[in-house]
């Protein structure tokens, strides 16, 4: 067992990231993949669009016969006929010919440019005027312009948008192998906490923990399950441990990772089967006494009690593992808004401090992280703030003004 608070850098905890296996993928129907990470990149097997479209309600045109058209000079131009919309023209247009054309028609052949409708002027049946001269390719999706055959669209390991179901469909493609949902367990322990409905008596406070827990657990696309509470019990804490850890892909418990009489998370989990600890207090704060045991291939996390504490030590060490987990890769977490400090900060030399930030916008209009400060068991501090900001071990603190790097709740 790895000996109580000998810290571990934060930097060679993140490291453990890369030892991370994702999920296995499944086949998921379009239409029920948003938030879920791609497990295999989406190529495009045609062109799209399949053929040259116009862009605007106007008239198809060789982009040559209106060039040098002005309202003083006008281009004249011999309506040979009308496209509809889903219609495949096979007449060709040709020099100072024009063929009317909606938005989203064919282009016919001979045709490089819409002139729009608002540009010209019907003379008579057979005859336009155009009095503003388009370039090849105006007012024209070209084939393959949106999407090119053989071309990889989306890489594996993206969370899908809604935008990226509009690209599969545009491509035809019903069905993708996304990374199953990880399931994470979650128990919160010690005597002194009560379910949220109950009434606190003297000495007891509600349990919160596992409710944050779930929420930040659904918000990274993953499956909170629920262990309820486990008093100061080893044995009954042995117990839930081990069903959590059969059951889940990764568990989290909140409490009883400090040193204490009756706090008896690390025996606990040292007892899980083909376990070991691999951390054992990381050089942060809040959350200095995080314990990282690993079942198997399983993760298992013990995170502080304090409310503030557990959701920094989840938002900055658990996440990139979670992510890591679900199949999202480095390249596609969300990226930190970048701000400017408020005030002074101080820190202490030998450990990264988290600090929440509330964000805001100055006078010139740059982005501001005002700190929030608090004791690590006030929920409120979370409640005003919009993310966290990381000072550096290497550093006693940061200045007004400083350029700050914010990690978005």
């Amino acid at each position: 067992m790895k000996p109580f608070f000998q810290v571990t850098d934060l930097k060679d905890v993140l490291a453990m990231v890369e030892e991370v296996l994702p999920t296995d993928s499944e086949p998921k129907p379009l239409g029920s993949t948003l938030g879920r990470v791609l497990a295999e990149p989406i190529t495009a097997q045609e062109d799209v669009p399949p053929f040259a479209r116009a862009t605007m309600d106007g008239f198809a045109v060789a982009a040559a016969s209106t060039f040098g058209a002005s309202e003083a000079n006008p281009a004249y131009l011999n309506v040979t006929g009308r496209i509809a919309m889903g219609e495949v023209p096979v007449k060709a247009v040709g020099p100072g010919e024009a063929m009317k054309i909606s938005t989203g028609g064919m282009l016919p052949p001979g045709a490089d440019a819409v002139a729009m409708v608002e540009h010209a002027a019907i003379l008579d049946d057979t005859t336009i005027e155009v009095y503003r001269s388009v370039a090849p390719g105006q007012h024209v999706i070209c084939a393959g312009e949106d999407l090119c055959r053989g071309e990889t669209l989306i890489a594996a390991g993206r969370r899908l948008r809604p935008q990226d179901a509009g690209l599969m469909a545009s491509l035809g493609i019903t069905r993708v192998r996304v990374h199953r949902r990880p399931r994470v367990g979650i128990i919160s322990t010690g005597d002194e906490i009560v379910p949220a409905e109950a009434k606190p008596g003297p000495g007891q406070i509600r349990d919160v923990n596992t409710h944050t827990l779930a929420d930040l657990v659904r918000q990274a696309g993953a499956i909170p399950a629920k262990y309820g509470l486990v008093g100061d019990d080893l044995q009954r804490l042995k117990a839930v441990c081990r069903q959590a850890a059969a059951e889940n892909d990764m568990v989290l418990i909140s409490g009883g990772s400090s040193l204490g009489m009756r706090d008896f998370t690390v025996e606990a989990l040292a007892e899980l089967p083909d376990s070991r600890i691999r951390v054992h207090g990381i050089t942060i704060s809040p959350g200095k006494p995080t314990i990282l045991a690993q079942s198997g291939a399983k993760l298992v996390w013990g995170l502080p009690g304090h409310v503030t504490s557990a959701m920094v030590v989840f938002t900055a060490v658990v996440r990139p593992f979670l992510d890591r987990l679900s199949g999202l890769t480095a390249e596609a977490r969300r990226p930190p808004v970048m701000a400017r400090l408020t005030r002074n900060l101080e820190s202490a030399a030998g450990r990264v401090d988290f600090v929440r930030v509330r964000l805001g916008q100055g006078a010139d209009g740059e982005i501001l992280a005002e700190p929030i400060l608090g004791k690590s068991g006030l929920i409120r501090t979370m409640v005003q703030a919009d993310g966290l900001i990381a000072v550096d071990m290497n550093t006693e603190g940061l200045e007004k003004g400083d350029p700050v790097a914010v990690a978005l709740f």
